[in-house]
């Protein structure tokens, strides 16, 4: 058995858990969506995205467990650690949106609402694309979703500037402080799924 031999199982163990995690990270981007887009049954459907956030948590504890035993990594084991942080908090910040229209008890989804949860779910698609190449570091494939991901994240920076401006044009001053949180956290997952793609980067840029 040669080097190559030993650093494959290990090399799967790692990918295969990054990719579990973004899978999950896909649930929860499709469950908020679903949440937004159908507006009802929004108690269980809460219970399902927490769900969702517990199980990536455990993803993430498991990938710092293995870290913490296992001797030689496919690539840093610090980018590894920082990949799996960076991600949870995507899906952290779902679950907080998901949370604020219950506690705010929103009425109904409004139109930008509904495309924020669109531009979160294609961003967390582009990004599980890039995690499943991860395992032969395909540089251009890579950097393809890296830059639509960014394209994502600016229409979602755009798409906060005008809601909020037309909150102050059309709502009272509680509804305006509400919503404007909703979209500023909606936002703020296409940021993180940028700051995702940017670790991505690096690691290509390593080892590509």
């Amino acid at each position: 058995m040669n080097i190559r031999d030993i650093l494959i199982p290990r090399d799967k163990v790692f990918f295969q858990l990054l990719e579990n995690e973004s899978r999950n990270v896909l649930l929860g981007a499709q469950a908020l969506n679903d949440m937004i887009l159908n507006f009802e049954n929004l108690e269980e459907k809460r219970q399902h995205i927490m769900e969702i956030e517990h199980r990536g948590d455990e993803i993430v504890h498991n990938i710092y467990d293995r870290l913490r035993t296992t001797f030689i990594t496919p690539i840093d084991r610090d980018q590894i650690g920082k990949l799996a942080s960076l991600y949870d908090d995507v899906l952290d910040l779902i679950d907080a949106v998901a949370e604020r229209l219950k506690i705010y008890e929103i009425a109904f989804p409004t139109e930008a609402m509904q495309k924020f949860a669109q531009l979160v779910l294609k961003s967390v698609e582009e990004v599980n694309v890039a995690f499943g190449l991860m395992h032969e570091i395909k540089a251009p494939d890579i950097d393809a979703r890296c830059i639509e991901v960014d394209r994502l994240e600016n229409e979602a920076d755009r798409l906060l500037q005008q809601s909020v401006a037309g909150l102050f044009k059309t709502e009272d001053a509680i509804t305006i402080i509400k919503m404007k949180e909703v979209y500023e956290y909606l936002e703020s997952t296409t940021d993180k799924c940028e700051d995702v793609v940017q670790e991505l980067r690096n690691i290509v840029v390593e080892y590509a």
